[in-house]
């Protein structure tokens, strides 16, 4: 094995880990949601306590999905079909006909769609960041928090992770704790998104490398040619 096989494939461990990192904070943010934070809060106001709805009419949660796609493609696509593809390009190395051309189609395919992937993963990053800090330090107006007898909070649209820092801004009955624990986790799953596009983009540059310099070894005509 090559030192640059080797690297490609300690490369997917290490996007597969960081991936699966991901999707679990983002799973675990996605359940807290429905969970608890669905329940609302309590809140002093004036002398007396109110109850705050714990989502508000304008939340955004594409980012989340947006994230958890491109966790979930680095993962699939990419880990595990990559494991799969390198597999097959190994065990197709002296076979010819159905099989071996099979076996390399599976792994152009995968060189291949490690583009697309790199690019869902840098679009994913961009996005989230783009919207999490265009709702930076809004605030949440706490007499009409007050007076809305449990009903959403109406004003501007909000990022999960802007509403629960202005959550956290009230004078809170419980749930501080709860709240500021969640709210790491959907800051570590923003920001592993930086690692995750920096490592994809070296398993991306690995892998085409790699099929260039495995091409001029093996000398194997690229699939569909003669």
């Amino acid at each position: 094995m090559s030192r640059l096989s080797l690297a490609l494939k300690v490369a997917i461990g290490v996007l597969m880990v960081d991936s699966i990192i991901e999707l679990s904070f983002v799973s675990s943010m996605v359940a807290w949601l429905h969970r608890t934070a669905s329940k609302g809060f309590n809140f002093n106001f004036d002398g007396s306590t109110y109850f705050l709805a714990g989502e508000p009419s304008n939340v955004m949660v594409d980012q989340g999905h947006t994230s958890n796609g491109a966790a979930g493609t680095a993962f699939v696509l990419i880990g595990l079909g990559g494991i799969l593809a390198l597999s097959l390009r190994y065990w197709s190395r002296n076979m010819s006909g159905g099989p071996g051309t099979f076996s390399r189609f599976i792994y152009y395919f995968w060189v291949s769609v490690n583009v697309p992937a790199f690019l869902l993963t840098t679009g994913a990053l961009a996005y989230v960041f783009a919207v999490t800090n265009a709702h930076e330090g809004q605030t949440i107006d706490t007499g009409l928090a007050a007076g809305l007898n449990g009903d959403k909070y109406p004003l501007d649209t909000w990022a999960p992770q802007n509403w629960f820092t202005a959550v956290l801004q009230l004078d809170l009955v419980g749930a501080r704790d709860d709240i500021q624990s969640h709210l790491r986790v959907m800051r570590g799953w923003q920001y592993n998104l930086i690692p995750m596009f920096i490592i994809q983009l070296g398993v991306t540059v690995l892998a085409l490398w790699e099929f260039v310099d495995w091409r001029k070894q093996a000398r194997v005509p690229v699939y569909g040619e003669k």
